[in-house]
């Protein structure tokens, strides 16, 4: 009995053993596969080293051409269309009927009133001439002269609905939306469709605070097109907005005549050049190094390998440069690309530009 007794014991502390020996190797390997933890990790960087710059200023700006005017067609009474004169692409002329309303009802009212008109005017002859006689009294008179006038009345609305129901182009230029068929109704305020005036056009330009105190209303501005690479367009300063937004933008709009031999259309981008020519020497850095864009304007700036944020001010905008007044010293190095995968103290490894 004692002998089998010793045997299992001997077996159960043998098979422990094992079992101990195969969790520690396991532990082991486990230990041995585990990735070290990175804590030297470079991110490359795109850098722009920072210096003093000589600069010819001459301020461009990218619109996109707007016609100057457009406008839709609008019915002005409600009906239904008999007739639509125009197609896309068809060119009216302000005040030119481009469609027409069922005016028969307005019609029969019209003969009506005119006929009730026709009634009260003789009434209202031969009224003077029985009062002039006492033969009626002042009220039937004025009260025939009353009626009279109603009718009157009553044929200008007729005729100015019957006027309403032929359906006018508000200006020149030509059809680029149809949205109504012949036998379609139509309420009041329905458009029609859309005109396009392109024989002049504009262009709005976002123009920042340092630069915007130097234009002028009537200026002279010089257009160009990627459509027409060696054909300058001229054009003049319409409107100026006296209120940024937040960004210390403002609004410039700027008109020109559109041309026969080298027609623009609606949509086409256009450069806008101010001809401000001046030149002079400034710290200067790209446009991409920007974190958070005009408004509250930083850099990240390598530093021992690390990376820095630093407030900076601006000035102008030369191309795709920025001129910093103040936040910045030369020889720094700003970091121009994969900012969003940056933060303060990030390592990082400086490419040079």
């Amino acid at each position: 009995m004692l002998r089998r007794i010793f045997i299992i014991a001997f077996v159960v502390l043998v098979l422990g053993a094992i079992a101990f020996k195969l969790a520690s190797n396991k532990k082991e390997i486990d230990q041995k596969k585990a990735v070290a933890p990175i804590t030297n990790l470079q991110i490359p960087v795109n850098i722009y080293t920072v210096a003093l710059q000589n600069y010819n200023d001459s301020l461009v700006k990218v619109g996109t051409l707007i016609p100057f005017k457009e406008a839709d067609i609008n019915a002005i009474v409600a009906g239904k269309l008999v007739s639509v004169n125009f197609n896309l692409g068809t060119r009216v002329s302000q005040g030119e009927v481009v469609a027409s309303l069922d005016n028969r009802a307005i019609q029969l009212n019209l003969e009506q009133a005119v006929t009730n008109k026709n009634k009260l005017e003789k009434d209202l002859k031969r009224n003077d001439t029985l009062y002039a006689g006492n033969a009626t009294t002042l009220q039937d008179v004025q009260n025939t002269k009353l009626n009279y006038d109603n009718a009157v009345n009553q044929i200008d609305l007729l005729n100015k609905q019957l006027s309403d129901t032929k359906i006018k182009a508000p200006i020149n230029g030509q059809i680029v939306t149809k949205l109504k068929e012949s036998g379609e109704y139509v309420a009041v305020g329905n458009s029609l469709g859309h005109i396009v005036d392109l024989s002049s056009l504009k262009a709005d330009v976002n123009v920042n605070e340092a630069d915007v105190y130097s234009l002028k209303i009537g200026q002279e501005v010089l257009v160009t097109t990627d459509i027409y690479p060696n054909t300058i367009f001229k054009g003049h300063i319409n409107f100026i907005s006296d209120k940024g937004d937040a960004t210390h933008n403002y609004q410039v709009e700027i008109t020109l005549q559109n041309s026969d031999a080298h027609p623009l259309k609606a949509g086409t981008f256009a450069y806008v050049n101010f001809e401000r020519k001046s030149s002079g020497t400034a710290i200067l850095i790209p446009r991409s190094s920007l974190l958070e864009g005009m408004q509250t304007p930083k850099v990240y700036v390598v530093e021992n390998g690390k990376v820095i944020t630093k407030n900076i001010v601006t000035g102008k905008e030369i191309g795709d440069l920025i001129e910093v007044k103040s936040g910045l010293n030369t020889g720094e190095q700003v970091i121009t690309s994969g900012q969003i995968n940056l933060k303060e103290g990030s390592l990082v490894k400086a490419i040079t530009e």
